[in-house]
């Protein structure tokens, strides 16, 4: 079964609280949280006080994707927001190496996140020192973009470069259509926003991807 991580960016802001309460009650294995800085990436999101008032309310784990500049300097800041797994962009990151072992000796688990221009093979030297990597099949930034293609064929290149061990999320886009593909292709994780959000009922949405093998 996929691990489904509804992205809260495409929650209701005014209703925050019963969104996460909702998705805790689903099929979903983890929350999704979006930390855009509107430096590395054209839009703002959460902060640290959100970030707080989610982990909260909820019981699910906490699947933070920092989308910033500088990410080190907030590795202990997001850990004592209570973010349960802290994923870092490889382009903002100089000394990659040393951020994710900051992320895991700080008690989370480190994520690596790829915007869809950056190869694989950028990962060659480093995809053993992180728990999950973040195939980004959007370019970061903004919900609701369409899904890029090339994605399939990186998450093939991603398993085979990294093994079974490895959870591969894919963030943006994902459809009930071309879940079944990612899937299939390797893929462990599916970040949905809009199609969790954006249902009738985001729940039965959550559940029938959840079923997805």
């Amino acid at each position: 079964m996929a691990l489904i991580a509804p992205s809260l960016l495409s929650a209701d802001f005014g209703n925050l609280e019963r969104d996460v309460r909702r998705m805790d009650q689903s099929a979903a294995a983890w929350h999704h949280v979006d930390i855009m800085d509107g430096v590395f990436v054209p839009n703002l999101s959460f902060g640290l006080p959100v970030v707080k008032a989610i982990k909260k309310a909820a019981t699910k784990p906490l699947d933070v994707h920092l989308m910033i500049v500088e990410p080190d300097r907030y590795i202990g800041a997001f850990r004592d927001a209570g973010a349960d797994h802290l994923t870092v962009h490889i382009e903002a990151c100089p000394h990659l190496h040393r951020t994710l072992q900051a992320i895991r000796q700080a008690g989370m688990r480190p994520g690596i996140a790829v915007n869809p221009h950056t190869p694989i093979s950028a990962l060659e030297s480093i995809v053993g020192d992180a728990d999950l990597v973040c195939l980004m099949s959007v370019n970061p930034g903004f919900g609701g973009q369409k899904f890029i293609e090339s994605t399939y064929e990186k998450v093939r290149l991603l398993r085979a470069l990294a093994g079974p061990d490895l959870l591969i999320e894919i963030d943006g886009g994902v459809t009930f259509e071309n879940a079944p593909l990612l899937l299939a292709s390797g893929a462990d994780v599916l970040v949905a926003g809009n199609t969790v959000f954006g249902a009738p009922n985001p729940e039965e949405a959550v559940a029938q991807l959840a079923a997805l093998k």
